[in-house]
């Protein structure tokens, strides 16, 4: 009979750890920092937005420099007339090179702008299936809550389900699109 009690009770303390560790599943981890930078549509979307921004640098830099050489014949003009005023010609020219200026730091202005909501939109679209993809995980696996393993101390790895996070977002979402967010549709008046 002694011999059963113990046996008992060492099945017992030996299946303690599994409902303990069953009770932890109820909590999962996700390393999100991971998942941005090794799903297959991130790092696609993420090399499209540096060539943009590359190309972008490019036409300010060639714009920065097309100004600064008009600029400084505009300058050295003006500081031949020791304060006299300038003819109909070179006003002329200042009043095109400030329209030029202008134009540039419009062009600039709208092209950053476009990039900034084309980033937004690639964010938009993989935050919004991550989330997805994490809510179908965690209600599959009976977990009450999902928590960013970077908001965490220290985890158990049992708990981490980046992996199969990562695994199902390259699966339902290969690419997103690297365009700007779509503009609201404006109502027309009547």
């Amino acid at each position: 009979m002694t011999k059963i009690l113990l046996s008992a009770a060492a099945a017992l303390a030996i299946g303690l750890p599994a409902a303990a560790h069953a009770q932890q599943a109820n909590i999962l981890i996700v390393d999100s920092d991971r998942i941005m930078s090794d799903c297959t549509a991130c790092k696609s979307a993420a090399s499209q937005l540096q060539t943009k921004q590359a190309a972008l640098r490019s036409r300010a830099q060639t714009l920065q420099t097309q100004l600064q050489t008009e600029g400084k014949a505009l300058q050295t003009a003006i500081d031949a007339l020791n304060g006299k005023e300038p003819d109909a010609a070179l006003k002329a020219k200042i009043t095109a090179y400030q329209t030029k200026e202008n134009s540039a730091k419009q062009e600039l202005g709208t092209s950053t702008r476009t990039l900034e909501s084309t980033a937004a939109n690639v964010q938009q679209q993989i935050g919004q299936k991550v989330v997805t993809v994490v809510e179908q995980i965690r209600a599959r696996r009976g977990a009450a809550i999902v928590l960013s393993k970077n908001s965490t101390i220290a985890n158990d790895s049992a708990i981490d389900v980046t992996t199969e996070v990562l695994t199902n977002l390259n699966t339902q979402l290969p690419s997103v699109s690297v365009t700007p967010m779509p503009q609201a549709a404006t109502p027309q008046g009547r």
